[in-house]
């Protein structure tokens, strides 16, 4: 299983900028699920939202991880390293 090689990156203490998708949000749109950016604290819907906001936020700006911002949901992911991550 390929591991993540950016750890690093993840700031102490992250919190969420916004209560919902950043971009959802200003468009007036919904989401299915969000997820947080632990490099910077922005907040994207996931790719089965239509808007996929997430990932368009790691191309925009190359930041490499996420986590689930679901309720019961300690996950997150690496898009460089293509890898799940446990946040329990």
């Amino acid at each position: 299983m390929p591991q993540c090689t950016h750890l690093d990156q993840i700031q102490p203490g992250i919190r969420p900028l916004t209560n919902g998708c950043e971009e959802c949000l200003k468009m007036g749109d919904t989401w299915v699920h969000l997820r947080l950016c632990m490099v910077c604290g922005h907040v994207g819907c996931c790719d089965s939202s239509k808007n996929k906001h997430a990932t368009k936020h790691f191309h925009r700006t190359k930041h490499p991880i996420m986590r689930s911002l679901e309720r019961g949901e300690d996950w997150g992911w690496c898009f460089v390293d293509e890898t799940e991550l446990d946040f329990s």
